[in-house]
């Protein structure tokens, strides 16, 4: 079975999305992040999402505020790699219960040098102050500037 995370899916939540063409669950199996299935199209990693509950908003599921119902939401997103530096995200919805149409976005994702952190919950972020604030102070003694 080939399996492999999705970039930043949905927010910060992980997915795992299987790649070897097993169908979607049952439409009466609902999970909170959908039900993912990925597949290759030429150079394109073609995901598509389903079977997201009714407590999963239509549009962005990590809101505490989101807008529509997940339960007739329907996500494809495509990633194809344009160049060296540059890995094009596309996303469609369609969700006929919140949306009059389906939309589409296209983001060009480019290389960048800075570092790549994960995007996870610190604690609930209460102590981020306090840790970059240590090693800010840690920074400045080993540069003599404090």
């Amino acid at each position: 079975m080939a399996r492999t995370p999705t970039i930043a899916c949905q927010g910060r939540f992980p997915c795992t999305n299987a790649l070897d063409r097993r169908p979607h669950l049952p439409e009466t199996m609902r999970q909170w992040m959908g039900d993912s299935r990925g597949r290759w199209d030429g150079d394109t990693l073609e995901v598509e999402t389903r079977n997201y509950t009714d407590k999963t908003g239509s549009f962005d599921p990590t809101t505490t505020d989101p807008f529509g119902s997940g339960d007739t939401m329907h996500l494809v997103e495509r990633f194809t790699r344009i160049d060296a530096d540059t890995l094009l995200y596309e996303f469609t919805v369609d969700d006929p219960d919140t949306f009059t149409q389906p939309f589409t976005a296209v983001i060009p994702m480019k290389h960048g040098d800075a570092p790549l952190f994960e995007y996870a919950c610190h604690e609930g972020n209460h102590a981020m102050t306090n840790l970059l604030a240590g090693a800010r102070a840690l920074e400045s003694q080993a540069d003599g500037t404090r």
